[in-house]
């Protein structure tokens, strides 16, 4: 455990990255072709790097601040050269032949560790999969967004109308249902029953107790009795019942990172209704994909770049998963900064899915705006995922 505070402890690990690319990445790669992405990564992660544990590559060395940093910048180095929009270069350097704008899942609703409220489960998200191009689909989560806000004001009070660092409202919700209601209600306020549908992001791992294997909703309460733990399977019941009465088209870190069992479970009874995405459980390492897709733990992985640490093995982990069949969702991080890069990440690989916050604060809204530009730029060209979110083009 450390001694330093969080902020210092943090800043002291990316002061350690800032000096491993300056001393030792930048000077191995200077006279290198920027265009030579693959090549470039193989050499950071196998040679400079070179450290390995039973999940692969693992970047110990180096850290994988310091190797994606420099992916990300080679990355966008190689598309000036070549003179192409970042997308296209990304679509080339996968294989992929057809571009699709992503459906926007925006996080309104935070509980979980970002919240303090006592929901238990961390993200609800809206989708606007009714929409017929991205700027239509930006209009809707907005309109349902504000619907939103005012729902939970009159409900709650203005204070529960604060945002968090997605963007998203934290009102005093006692639990997890509560939450999916203000949701359903603010769709119908905006009128778009049936167009913008639901997802959730649980965090599961937050409340599982390793001791007795059970799943703690009560677990931020002060004064926990333990009368609400529930053992995996009545969890999986939750979820199913969730499904049955609201328009959830997609759940993430439904268990435990490590509860492949019941991962399995999950998607073996609903998976054809709902996507089952793995965050924590996948971790974008392509060893872990490997296994779930071997033992049909989940069916959708969540992308997030800095997970993985190079621009070639986020592009192994999504092909691998779109020919399982699986969906793909783009991700940011909580703690973000404006670049926009996931958002030509998207398209130039086709998720059909994108995961980067509400439409509110800057740091999320930079990729919104990006993904709009992209479309404006593809003209009659730009496809929207849509209703095709999990599966917007064949496999590549």
């Amino acid at each position: 455990m450390s001694v330093y505070p969080a902020s210092l402890h943090t800043f002291i690990l990316l002061q350690q990255a800032v000096d491993n690319v300056n001393s030792i990445i930048g000077q191995a790669l200077i006279g290198k072709d920027p265009t030579k992405q693959t090549d470039i990564d193989n050499f950071m992660v196998q040679q400079l790097d070179g450290t390995k544990n039973e999940w692969g590559w693992c970047k110990q060395k180096l850290g994988a601040n310091a190797i994606l940093a420099v992916s990300l910048a080679v990355c966008k180095a190689g598309a000036i050269i070549k003179k192409i929009p970042l997308y296209q270069h990304i679509a080339n350097l996968a294989g992929n032949k057809q571009l699709v704008l992503p459906v926007p899942a925006f996080n309104v609703i935070n509980g979980g560790s970002h919240a303090g409220n006592k929901l238990a489960m961390q993200e609800f998200m809206i989708l606007p999969t009714g929409a017929s191009s991205f700027k239509e689909a930006m209009k809707m989560g907005v309109e349902v967004y504000h619907n939103l806000k005012s729902v939970i004001k009159k409900k709650y009070g203005q204070d529960a109308t604060n945002v968090g660092d997605e963007g998203g409202f934290a009102p005093n919700i006692q639990e997890n249902k509560e939450g999916l209601e203000l949701l359903k209600t603010a769709i119908e306020k905006a009128g778009y029953t049936g167009k913008v549908v639901i997802g959730m992001d649980v965090a599961a791992s937050e409340f599982y107790s390793e001791k007795d294997q059970t799943y703690d909703l009560n677990f931020k309460e002060e004064n926990n009795d333990g009368s609400q733990k529930i053992s995996g399977d009545s969890l999986k019941n939750v979820y199913k019942s969730f499904v049955s009465e609201y328009p959830i088209v997609s759940i993430e870190d439904p268990f435990d990172q490590d509860d492949w069992v019941h991962y399995a479970k999950m998607t073996e009874e609903i998976g054809q209704q709902v996507q089952i995405v793995g965050d924590d459980l996948l971790v974008t390492n392509p060893t872990r994909v490997a296994k779930a897709i071997n033992d049909k733990a989940c069916n959708a992985l969540l992308l997030k770049v800095n997970q993985i640490g190079s621009v070639t093995e986020s592009i192994e982990a999504v092909k691998m998963s779109k020919r399982a069949g699986w969906g793909v969702m783009t991700s940011h991080r909580s703690g973000e900064t404006e670049d926009t890069f996931i958002a030509d990440l998207a398209v130039g690989l086709s998720t059909g899915q994108i995961k980067t916050g509400a439409p509110c604060r800057s740091e999320r809204l930079a990729k919104y705006n990006q993904l709009l530009r992209i479309e404006e730029e593809l003209g009659a060209a730009a496809v929207y995922a849509g209703a095709k979110f999990r599966a917007p083009v064949e496999p590549y």
